[in-house]
């Protein structure tokens, strides 16, 4: 029987951890290794572009990758994981119970919004994945049926952080080509930093206060949300911003299917993994992206919730998996290298270096960077098993 390796997930990470997998096996010319992907869609959602408008457009079919890379694709959603029997329940597109055998696992099931403020999931609105972004858009699109009042014209957006910036400074526009430019939108962060854009670099903050200033965003600061309603946002010093759009960014959470590996885990549910790639304390399961708790150096610093991240850790787990079950040796993952590009609406966009975050390039610049990287380079490779493989290979260039 052939050998398998079960991945669970086909983002970033999954599908770079399933083309790089079958870019060892197939150097070392084994033929008894099965790769699967277990997915709910054979596609991959370019997730760092659902602030944009547009949204039904981004997503980038797999079948014809796999198809020519020798991968297997499973159509369904895991629902448990049996460590001790070695395999994963889940249900099929037919909500059909069902279950596979695993000799190796790769979790790469990502992350999730999971806001823990009341009325959360019954009044807000997030761009986690495309059907709730495509659920935003469409909302937004019937602002213009509603009566005109302050609280239609405003969008509250709950976190500071890289979506809530890229989609507060997308908004304005937006909203004025649906609202008409005469229009007063108001388009506000809620943050609880007491400065703008109070995570990152001090050389990044000036930049992201330069573009909301300039694009008319507002910060709410050291704010503390205490509930979200149909009418809008209460925060706990009692203050109350009326709005019928309400977005949440934040809470955002490693894919609960990591508490059903016995593991250690670190605040948002991400798994500890040696450089390997491999949870510490399993021989047999791998973890990739968004549930992986990875240090990318010696200095200190874990991989991060980007796709920037996903993509290496997808293309290291999946050649070390393909390692473990060959006998070869593993490469252990590194990615020394940080980059951001942080999209700023109709200013442009802002490009930085290094983990101190050195800006680099701004406005008109910046933004033909920032483009570069979500409408190309983040897509997958051609459905042609050479470059695609190339492409996959840990040690290739990316950023």
């Amino acid at each position: 029987m052939k050998q398998q390796i079960l991945i669970l997930g086909a983002g970033f990470a999954g599908m770079w951890a399933a083309l790089s997998a079958a870019r060892l096996t197939d150097l070392h010319d084994r033929n008894d290794i099965e790769i699967t992907v277990l997915a709910p869609q054979p596609e991959l959602r370019i997730r760092p572009r659902f602030y944009e408008a547009g949204v039904e457009n981004f997503a980038a079919p797999l079948l014809p990758l796999f198809a020519a890379t020798g991968v297997k694709f499973i159509a369904g959603s895991a629902k448990e994981i049996d460590v001790a029997n070695k395999q994963v329940w889940y249900h099929t597109a037919q909500e059909q119970l069902a279950a596979l055998h695993y000799d190796r696992l790769v979790l790469a099931t990502g992350s999730q919004i999971n806001p823990i403020v009341p009325g959360a999931h019954e009044h807000a609105f997030d761009v986690d994945t495309l059907e709730s972004a495509a659920h935003l858009e469409k909302h937004l699109h019937q602002l213009v049926e509603q009566p005109d009042s302050h609280a239609r014209n405003t969008v509250v957006i709950c976190g500071g952080g890289f979506t809530g910036i890229e989609l507060a400074t997308e908004l304005p526009a937006r909203l004025r080509a649906i609202l008409g430019n005469e229009t007063p939108v108001r388009v506000i962060i809620a943050d609880r930093s007491p400065v703008v854009g109070g995570r990152y670099s001090e050389d990044l903050c000036t930049v992201i206060k330069q573009a909301s200033d300039e694009l008319g965003v507002e910060w709410q600061l050291e704010a503390d949300i205490a509930s979200i309603n149909e009418h809008g946002v209460k925060f706990k010093n009692g203050d109350f911003i009326a709005s019928n759009t309400v977005i949440m960014t934040m809470g955002v959470q490693a894919s609960p299917l990591t508490a059903h590996i016995p593991a250690t885990r670190d605040s948002q549910g991400r798994l500890h993994v040696d450089q390997n790639l491999k949870v510490v304390g399993h021989e047999d399961i791998y973890a990739t992206g968004d549930v992986a708790h990875a240090r990318t150096d010696d200095k200190g610093n874990t991989a991060l919730m980007t796709c920037q991240h996903a993509i290496m850790l997808g293309r290291f787990v999946g050649n070390n998996v393909a390692a473990d079950v060959i006998g070869a040796n593993p490469l252990p993952y590194s990615q020394v290298n940080y980059v951001t590009c942080l999209d700023l609406g109709a200013w442009g966009a802002v490009y930085t270096e290094g983990w101190d975050q050195v800006v680099k390039s701004t406005r008109a610049e910046g933004k033909k960077i920032k483009i570069a990287i979500t409408n190309e380079l983040i897509y997958p490779p051609k459905p042609e098993k050479d470059i695609a493989f190339a492409a996959a290979d840990p040690l290739a260039p990316f950023v």
